[in-house]
């Protein structure tokens, strides 16, 4: 599987990442939502977003645990059913929250889908992971999964072992890295990726401020893991991306060095 993945990650993933979609929310083009994904499309980049569960474990397209960011809505979103999520609209574009199915349906195979299965610490609700490696192996187009926990991406080892996989990871240090959630012994294994074995990732995504590190070189020079950046937002980080790892995930940045 590992050599599968790796192939199919070099041929189809090696390219920009539009980070939540290509993403502009002073036009209105809001992240993780349909014309987002539709202009990186458009545009040739890759596609990276984030799943959710609803209520009932259905994976949808969101990346907050509590809705209100971006919605006229409260409270977290696993507290809503399929059908109260599908109703909600943007308050900057009238569109709905994309379940899974439907972002599956509206890319079609047009762009690299790079998904991360959000995570927060807690143990995930397995009817989630069952609906998101169900419709990821039924997906036709290049598709590979990702997330910081571990533990998430050795549930997909077993419930979708021909998806691509990674972990993502950066230096766990600062109030930003879950302090409530990790402590210090954990933040270290995390940030040199000492729980990815039983995973067995075919990429790693690492936070690209924190670029180069011995656990990033080492996947990628001796391993030959294909390693993204995350998330590039201007030209410096993207000449640390372009030295350092295989790919950028981006955004409010034109994503080619001049």
């Amino acid at each position: 599987m590992l050599e599968h993945g790796l192939m199919l990650l070099r041929e189809s993933f090696l390219r920009p990442i539009a980070h939540r979609g290509l993403h502009d929310a002073a036009v209105g083009r809001l992240e993780n939502t349909a014309p987002a994904f539709e202009a990186a499309i458009a545009a040739g980049f890759g596609i990276e977003c984030d799943l959710r569960p609803a209520g009932d474990g259905t994976p949808f397209v969101f990346h907050d645990a509590i809705l209100g960011r971006l919605v006229d809505a409260a409270g977290p979103i696993a507290s809503r059913s399929p059908a109260e999520l599908s109703a909600l609209r943007y308050r900057e574009q009238d569109t709905p929250i994309l379940s899974y199915s439907a972002l599956l349906e509206l890319t079609a195979g047009k762009a690299p889908l790079l998904v991360e299965i959000k995570s927060d610490w807690d143990a995930p609700d397995p009817r989630f992971l069952s609906a998101v490696a169900e419709l990821s192996m039924q997906y036709r187009g290049p598709i590979a999964l990702k997330s910081f926990d571990p533990a998430v991406m050795t549930a997909m080892r077993a419930l979708a072992p021909d998806v691509p996989r990674g972990i993502v990871a950066g230096i766990y240090d600062g109030p930003h890295w879950w302090p409530d959630r990790i402590g210090p012994e954990r933040a270290f294994r995390l940030s040199h990726c000492l729980e990815a074995g039983p995973a067995e990732p075919s990429f790693i995504s690492y936070d690209v401020d924190c670029l180069p590190t011995p656990v990033t070189r080492f996947a990628r020079e001796v391993m030959r893991l294909p390693l993204f950046a995350w998330t590039v937002r201007n030209s410096e980080q993207l000449k640390r991306a372009a030295a350092w790892a295989d790919a950028p995930i981006f955004e409010g940045c034109d994503p080619v060095l001049a």
